[in-house]
């Protein structure tokens, strides 16, 4: 079924967006990620998309894990999920976080460094608990919080982990995240026809209006992680969500 993901990207333990990831580019929506979160609850979302901001741009993240765990305290209340990226780079860090009630790990960094390892992963823990953040800017991957380009052109990544095991994808675009110039569909249509068999395919960056996830949906995509708009009102959460009910 398609999904809808609201996002909750956090820095300095404070409900944030980052302009194309840009951290002098910083807008605070918030500073009580716990009642975001209720919000976003409330208005029937069944999953939340966290990012840990701090510890993808390797900086002191204990402010965001208390935020992160009072959100998934609530979740875990409510009988919902979270999916957590942002700087989650080893085994040890995966297996914390699934412990501590995340439903879903989103690796960036290491799966274009050890896509192999990624794929080990996915068949310890479940294919659907652990997913590629494959985040790029011109159609090549970029690590590190966005900071460090590799060689990786998005297809050709996403078929390396589908091959080690992995069948969830987020694909994000750098360069429309936070701009509210639509999703990058095209490059996600892409990654997908680099698959070979099932899977779950996610896109992100860009969103501004119902328009944007319904051509996300109607392209047969299988989710769309919405932030920005949210919270600046460009798209209520429950249109997106009575879309999203309709697929």
């Amino acid at each position: 079924m398609f999904t809808v993901y609201p996002a909750i990207d956090l820095r300095h333990g404070r409900v944030v967006r980052l302009l194309q990831g840009d951290p002098k580019r910083e807008i605070v929506y918030s500073t009580d990620p716990r009642a975001v979160a209720q919000q976003w609850f409330d208005q029937g979302a069944r999953w939340l998309h966290v990012v840990n901001l701090d510890a993808a741009l390797g900086e002191d993240d204990t402010a965001n894990r208390a935020a992160i765990q009072a959100c998934l305290d609530l979740a875990q209340s409510r009988g919902t999920a979270v999916q957590l990226g942002g700087g989650i780079r080893s085994p040890q860090a995966v297996e914390t976080w699934l412990q501590r009630g995340v439903q879903r790990v989103v690796l960036g960094s290491l799966a274009a460094r050890e896509p192999e390892r990624v794929g080990e992963l996915a068949q310890r823990w479940g294919a659907d608990r652990i997913a590629a953040g494959l985040d790029a800017r011109d159609g090549y991957v970029r690590i590190h919080g966005w900071k460090q380009g590799t060689a990786w052109p998005v297809p050709a990544l996403a078929r390396r982990l589908y091959d080690a095991g992995v069948r969830v994808f987020i694909i994000t675009d750098v360069a429309r995240d936070g701009m509210g110039v639509g999703p990058n569909i095209a490059l996600a249509l892409d990654a997908r026809a680099a698959l070979p068999g099932p899977s779950t395919v996610i896109a992100s960056g860009g969103v501004r209006t119902l328009e944007h996830i319904r051509q996300v949906r109607d392209a047969g995509l299988d989710g769309v992680i919405v932030g920005q708009a949210l919270y600046t009102g460009t798209l209520r959460l429950n249109q997106a969500l009575a879309l999203q009910h309709s697929s």
